[in-house]
């Protein structure tokens, strides 16, 4: 089926994510600690450590940073406890936003993603009031020009619930967040390597923000995304600007 371009945006987040790198790692730490923590150290018998250690290595954080963060949690010693808070909220024109959040101060956290919001447009929303309009799912994208046949055969195959062809050529690849690993898995076992994969909270039903109104959703978003106990942030805001 035919989607809405959205490869312009995935460029311009990995573009930001380039440019704070160190932030990313610091992200990706915090994640890492609390996965070994709860479910252990064992990569094979910890999904969530594996998407963890998949997206440090995505990131080119060094092997022995990755083993030292993995033994400092299992190993119970003394540090900060981190706790995981999602947000939700309006952006411009109405459009929805999920904050998750992973902190060890929950007034500090609240205050600084309150002020985001009103500092730039948007509005703080109560528990639920957005979530309903996103999915939880495996998201797996391709660039423009690869195989869409082969792409659809090897996915559907493995498990995938749908391939999506965005009007760009991008083809989007969803699955079930249990089936990720499998169809991602699949997928490079026949030299097909996604420019973007990861377990996500997708829109269920995008909105166009355009001019303007997607200039002001960009700087809130960036700003939100800027702050040093937010995660990830998600929103059904399809931006189109002559920036991205």
């Amino acid at each position: 089926m035919s989607g809405h371009s959205k490869w312009a945006n995935i460029q311009h987040r990995k573009g930001r994510q380039d440019e704070k790198r160190g932030k990313i790692w610091t992200r990706i730490i915090r994640e890492i600690t609390v996965a070994a923590r709860a479910g252990g150290g064992d990569l094979s018998a910890n999904p969530r450590l594996r998407l963890a250690v998949d997206r440090a290595k995505g990131a080119n954080m060094p092997a022995d940073r990755i083993k030292y963060n993995i033994d400092k949690a299992t190993g119970n010693a003394e540090g900060i406890t981190y706790e995981e808070i999602r947000y939700e909220g309006y952006g411009i024109g109405g459009a929805a936003i999920i904050v998750d959040t992973m902190t060890d101060n929950r007034v500090r956290t609240v205050a600084e993603v309150r002020h985001a919001f009103a500092k730039f447009g948007g509005n703080m929303g109560t528990e639920g009031s957005v979530a309903f309009q996103f999915k939880h799912c495996g998201q797996i994208i391709f660039a423009p020009g690869v195989s869409e046949d082969k792409v659809m055969e090897v996915a559907l195959e493995s498990g995938a619930e749908d391939v999506i062809t965005d009007d760009d050529g991008a083809i989007e690849v969803i699955t079930a967040v249990a089936d990720f690993e499998t169809v991602k898995n699949a997928l490079e076992a026949v030299g097909l390597t996604p420019d973007d994969a990861q377990v996500t909270m997708r829109a269920e039903n995008p909105i166009e923000v355009t001019g303007d109104d997607a200039a002001r959703m960009q700087k809130l978003l960036d700003a939100l995304e800027d702050l040093d106990d937010v995660q990830d942030v998600y929103h059904n805001a399809e931006l189109e600007t002559d920036d991205l």
